[in-house]
Order: structure tokens, then sequence, then C-alpha cells
């Protein structure tokens, strides 16, 4: 590394970027302006600072005008921070001696005057300047990474991370709250645009994860709690109590045969509460693991302590039911995590008029899902409640989304798997269908083909949201369950009301209703959305702001069974490297506690949002977690006795920037 010189020699370097700051602030008078700041040596305006000859440039200049201090005006430090360290690092000079004055987003995309925004510029360039002339070399240290990582979610996203990971031989923790692994996708019948067969694509790969080595799969588990910091976390998983043993149980199902419930009374949630089981069950047919589980709130001998436990005595020597089992907690080490936690299908009972929960023949799209799948409730048969087959059927497409009331985005799937809906409901009953729709957007691959099939089939197409939907009056004293629609057609440019035997709300896919806890668990931040929140969205979209913690499908934002997939395959990837290393840089702009003042008065313990600083009992001073510490400045800002440094946000170095915008810049400020 090239150390600082007793003469301090600043470089200035001004972005054009293309156009996005040139075709607002001047870059040229900018160049000139620093040239004149205090220390500087050298200043420039170049094309693309962040291109490879920009980058060249930098370095020669590093090494020809022994430069010991670099500014770069240009876009945001979140994007190419790293990118103009990395620069300087390679030319010798200790990567945390280079400032960043984001004149692009703080300046050029938010000013429309060029005077204003030159003038702000100035502020910005003069306020980097002071800032960098009070900056230290300091140095990274690294820690050991745990070669082990857990999976958070055992749905496709899930399965394809573990299953990727494991095959590049790494040792996968997967766990999944519910009693088998699957998520969504194993509920569904057909996936489109191709109409494959949903459990064809999905069962092998949870049979994989059942036979893979590799994947120690803890199903009907959930995280209890998560500390450490990025290579080492230390994990508790609550194992809750399925009542038969997974290592003993062979699947014969006795125990359900022989349960004292003859018949299936009790909703099956699986089904969508179309369907029943028994006390005793299997979650679905191809479940994995394939063990039942007894439910403790019906179980008789569970829930009132008496019972002819057939159950019991069906599964003999074996014994593989075990009424008396309870929760166990196990502990794991692992060195990086990816949450894939899924979604939850948006409940349209709180919009009252479209009858859900009041109308019998309304059904949600997940439910359907269910009836027309040959393992459902009904043998794959399309039947209403009365048991009779619909003539006639709306879809409703953008059931809680699009909407201000509800859920403003756009859930992406909706309009496709309304259309293979109908499609299937169509196959299976030959009804007269119409979807209801405010756009169709058929963007994927295969998309627009299938939507073309559709129309082909006689599908009907009505531009316009349905705004009421109500039971067809009594005729002859009867009531029927046939139901009005009534929707604002807009290309007729009329109100439209037909009759229909069946409804199908095309729901939203939303955040989990725990999101806000896990996130809090994992260190995690969300979007305004609610789902959880990316690094970056473009160049960082499966890491999140706490390293060694990835994202992967729709809990980080609406997608599709192909782009959760890649997703899943992209966060092994990024956990792949992480373990493969072996080690782990840690950013040295962390926070310091100087424990000869500290007071131990605990402010800073119950405000850092990382869990990043200790109390020491014994010595009664806090104490900074470096492999936690994120430099966020909260436990910087709230001590009242002023004993917390930011290192690399001195009160040294922020001054410096405030003297630079009111001495260097001031006048241009106020010629404004």
């Amino acid at each position: 590394m090239i150390a600082p010189k007793d003469e301090t020699r600043i470089g200035v370097y001004v972005c054009h970027c293309g156009t996005n700051i040139s075709a607002v602030i001047d870059v040229e008078a900018l160049a000139e302006f620093a040239r004149g700041l205090p220390q500087v040596a050298l200043a420039r305006d170049y094309k693309y600072m962040c291109s490879d000859p920009g980058q060249e440039l930098i370095k020669q200049d590093i090494v020809d005008k022994k430069l010991n201090r670099i500014v770069v005006a240009a876009c945001s430090p979140l994007l190419h921070e790293a990118t103009f360290r990395r620069v300087a690092e390679d030319a010798g000079l200790n990567p945390f001696l280079v400032q960043m004055a984001n004149i692009r987003e703080q300046v050029a995309w938010v000013t429309d005057d060029p005077v204003d925004a030159l003038a702000k510029a100035k502020a910005h360039v003069a306020a980097a300047v002071r800032r960098v002339s009070k900056h230290e070399p300091l140095e990274r240290r690294s820690v050991d990474v745990t070669p082990r990582v857990l999976v958070v979610g055992g749905g496709i996203a899930g399965i394809q991370a573990s299953l990727t990971l494991a095959e590049a031989g790494k040792e996968v923790i997967l766990v999944e709250r519910e009693p088998s692994i699957g998520g969504h996708m194993s509920m569904f019948d057909k996936t489109f645009p191709t109409l494959d067969c949903a459990a064809c694509i999905l069962t092998p790969k949870m049979t994989a994860v059942k036979d893979e080595r590799n994947i120690r799969l803890l199903t009907y588990s959930e995280i209890e709690s998560v500390e450490g910091a990025v290579g080492n976390y230390k994990v508790k998983v609550r194992r809750k109590a399925r009542y038969i043993s997974e290592e003993k149980c062979v699947g014969c199902m006795a125990c359900i045969d022989q349960c004292v419930f003859t018949k299936p009374k009790f909703p099956n949630e699986y089904d969508q509460g179309l369907g029943l089981r028994k006390p005793v069950y299997m979650p679905f047919p191809q479940a994995v693991p394939p063990v039942p589980i007894i439910d403790p709130e019906t179980c008789l001998q569970l829930s009132k302590g008496k019972c002819k436990q057939n159950c019991v005595e069906a599964c003999g020597e074996r014994g593989a039911v075990l009424l008396d089992q309870e929760d166990t907690i196990e502990e794991f080490e692992v060195g990086a995590i990816i949450v894939a936690t899924g979604f939850k299908a948006f409940d349209p009972s709180v919009m009252p008029y479209y009858g859900y929960g009041r109308l019998p023949n309304v059904y949600t799209s997940l439910e359907v899902e269910r009836l027309v799948n040959a393992a459902g409730p009904t043998g794959g048969k399309l039947v209403l409640r009365d048991g009779s087959v619909p003539k006639r059927v709306v879809i409703v497409h953008c059931v809680g989304s699009r909407d201000k009331n509800y859920h403003t985005y756009c859930s992406r799937v909706c309009c496709m798997y309304s259309l293979k809906l109908a499609h299937l409901v169509k196959e299976k009953t030959d009804a007269e269908i119409y979807n209801c729709y405010i756009d169709m957007r058929t963007s994927g691959k295969g998309f627009e083909e299938f939507y073309n099939r559709v129309q082909d089939e006689g599908v009907h197409f009505i531009r316009g949201k349905v705004g009421d939907i109500s039971l067809v009056p009594p005729e002859n004293g009867e009531q029927s369950n046939r139901m009005t629609i009534q929707v604002d057609d807009t290309l007729l440019g009329k109100v439209r009301n037909f009759d229909v035997d069946m409804v199908i709300l095309a729901v939203g896919l939303e955040p989990q209703p725990d999101t806000d806890d896990v996130r809090r668990m994992f260190g995690m931040s969300c979007s305004t959305e609610g789902f959880f929140l990316e690094k970056h969205p473009k160049l960082a979209p499966v890491n999140t702001a706490n390293d060694g913690v990835f994202l992967a499908g729709v809990c980080q934002g609406v997608k599709d069974i192909p782009d959760t997939v890649a997703q899943a395959d992209a966060a092994a990837a990024k956990a792949l490297a992480l373990i493969d290393r072996g080690t782990f840089e840690l950013e040295p702009n962390t926070a310091v506690i100087d424990e000869d003042n500290c007071s131990g008065c605990r402010i800073c313990n119950n405000l850092c949002p990382y869990d990043a600083i200790e109390y020491d009992e014994e010595k009664e001073v806090s104490r900074v977690i470096p492999e936690l510490c994120k430099g966020c400045g909260t436990c910087v800002a709230a001590c009242p006795a002023g004993v917390i440094t930011g290192v690399h946000f001195t009160n040294d170095q922020i001054f410096a920037e405030i003297e630079g915008m009111l001495f260097d810049a001031m006048p241009d400020l106020l010629a404004v």
C-alpha cells in the first residue's frame, strides 16, 4: 500500500455518466472548480469513469501524479463505491482513501435548472474533498466461514437451492414449517404455458431432497432463533411433535386406516378446506417425507385423553406412533442462510362485493387448482358444492392486486394462471367461460401464444373490472346459487350484466403474515410492498443488507416458477461462493466504544438494529461485536456520553464535509 504522504494530494474525477449527469451539470466547469480547491493536485472529467479506460485513467494518475486521496463525482456509492475502492487498491492506495460525491441521484436526477445543478454539484465535490483529506487508511479483517448452509422454506425455491448446493458437495439444513416440502407448487394441477403436470416435475425434486445425503431435511419445524454473523451463524430449530417417528415409520398408512374415525371428518388444509381428513393423515399422496402426522387438536387421545388408540395398535411392534412425543430443539452452525419462505394467497373475503365466503359458488384460484387436480378432493372432477357441473363460469382477474385499497403492485402470475384455469375448466366441463381483466399481461416466453390458444378455444374476454356479484333473484319462491355479474366493459363502453354458475377469483400474491418477525430474526429489511428487500434491485437481487443472508423466490417479490427456480440457483451460487472461499472479509467501518469512558447505560444495546453490541457484566461496559456491526451509526448518535466513534465516519470527517459546503461552495450556492 502507498502510505499517505505528509503532503495531501487529492485527485478529483467527474463522470459524465453518458448524459445522465452531463445533460444537466456542466461537468467541465465542475472539474475546473475542483482544481481550485485546497489540496487538489488534479481534476479531470471523463464520459464513463466506471468503464475500463476510466478506471485505468485513475490508476495511472495515482502512480504518475503521486495521488494519495481520490474523489469520484459520479453516481451513488451503493452502486460503484466498491468499484473505485478496488481501483485504488490495484494502484497501491488504501481503498478507504477514496470518497464518492453522488452528483447523479442527488443532483442531476432531481434538479431541472443547470445553474442550480452546478452549484449543488460544487457543494458535493467540495464536501468530498474536505472529507477525504481526513480519511485514515483502514484494514479489513477476515473471519472463517462454516461450510454449511441453512435453507429456510421447502417450496420450489428452497428445494432448488438445496439441491444445487448439495450437488456441489455442500452440507445443507433445509427447514420447512409444514409437514411436507413442496409449497404452493405441489397444490397445482398444471403449470403455464406448457401445461406440464406440476406433480410430474416437482415430485422427482422432492424425492431427490429426501434421498440426498448432503441435505438434512427438517419438516414440521420452525426457526427458533438466529445468533452470530456471516460465516458463523448459530441457529436453533424447533422440531414440532408430529407424534409419528420419521425414523421408524415405513409409510404403510395402517395408522390412518385404523383410526377410530372411520371416515374423514375434518377440513383438509392442503385442499383449502374443500376436502376432509382424519386426525391422523398424510398431507397429500406425494408428500415428502412420506410420513403421516397426527393433529393434536382433533385427535381424541391428544385433545381429550380418551381414545382406543387404534393407531398405536395398528403400528404394532414397529412403534412409530408416539402419542407422548414432545417438541425438540436442535442447534446448528452455518456459514450462510438462504431465506425462501414463499408467499400467501390474498384473502378475498375482505372484498365483500365479490361474495367470497358468503356466496357458495365463489371460489379462489387456489381452491380451483385443488378441484381440477386428480389428487384433489373431487378426484379432478370440477363440480360445485351442490354436486352440479358449472355451465357458465367467470374468472375475475386482479383480485387484491393493482388496487390502491389492497395491493397496488401487479402479482405477475394472475393473468397467466387465469388463462390456464380457463383452459382446464373448459377442458373438463365445456362451460362457457368469461375472463374479466384490467390489462392482459403475457410477457413471458410462450405466454402470448398460450393467450392466443385460449382465445381460439372460445373463451370470452371482457376488458373491465367486476363491480358486484350477487345471487340471482328467486324464481317461483326457489333460491338458486346462480349469480349475476356486473362488469364495466371498457371496450364496449357500457356496463354488462350476465348470469353465471361459478365465479373464480384470481387472487394476488402477498407476503407471509409473519414476514416482520422473520425480517427481524435474520436482520433483513422489507420493501414498501412488504416483501424482503434485496441489497440492490439490479446488481445484488439475491443479497440482503445482512452479509451471508440471501433471498430466493416470492418472499423477495412476486414471480413465476421459472424465475423462482432461476433466483434459487442464484442464491445458491452466492452462498456457495461465500462458503467455498472459506473466509469473509469484514468492512472496517464499524463502531468502536471507548470502554475507559463508557458509563454502562446500555442505551446503545437496546437501539442497535443488528444486535451488534453486548454488555460486559463484569466490567459494566458495552462492547461492539465487529462481525455483526454494519456501521449504521445509530449507537454513535444515541450515546449520551459521546464515547462511541463510527470508524470512517468520525466527527472530524463529518465536520470537514460541512466546512466544504459552507466555505468552499457557499458563494456559488448563495448566487443561485
